[in-house]
């Protein structure tokens, strides 16, 4: 079975009524649909604090929120590198927003639109440190979903 066919098949039993999946002309690889609204982020040296990471969804479209109500779609995910003088928790993620499609309207998704702040904890040593990570999504619009895809986030944090 073909993998276009196999996704369809996958669609299909599933019983979900979501948008389905645009396998045949994919977005331009480089393509993205979110923004990182890169800040430098100011915390207190040595003491518990939290990095507010603001992502910008692009208008006309959608992505999955962390928790999203199906096993099937992918949920966004920030993972961030270890870094020297940063012991940063796991992220702590916004509820997102119930949407359902005209064409159904019964199914109700949990997505991020607009703009949503991811939020992490961190202890910091004095001084200018660089975090590193990814924001894994899956972006929607009313037609179609689209292939995963991994926005690079680079986190400038001073620690006084």
């Amino acid at each position: 079975m073909t993998p276009r066919r196999l996704a369809a098949a996958v669609l299909l039993c599933s019983g979900l009524s979501f948008a389905q999946v645009n396998l045949s002309a994919p977005p331009a690889k480089s393509k993205q649909y979110i923004t990182y609204v890169t800040e430098e982020q100011v915390v207190t040296a040595g003491k518990k604090d939290t990095l507010e990471l603001r992502f910008r969804v692009n208008e006309g479209f959608h992505v999955n929120s962390h928790t999203p109500k199906s096993e099937l779609l992918i949920p966004t995910n920030l993972t961030l590198q270890p870094a020297a003088g940063v012991k940063a928790s796991p992220a702590e993620y916004p509820a997102g927003t119930s949407y359902s499609f005209s064409f159904q309207p019964s199914e109700k998704l949990d997505v991020y639109t607009g703009t949503f702040t991811v939020k992490v904890p961190v202890v910091a040593a004095a001084g200018a440190h660089t975090l590193d990570g990814v924001l894994r999504y899956q972006a929607c619009d009313n037609a179609a979903c689209y292939p995963p895809k991994s926005l690079p986030v680079q986190i400038a944090v001073t620690a006084k």
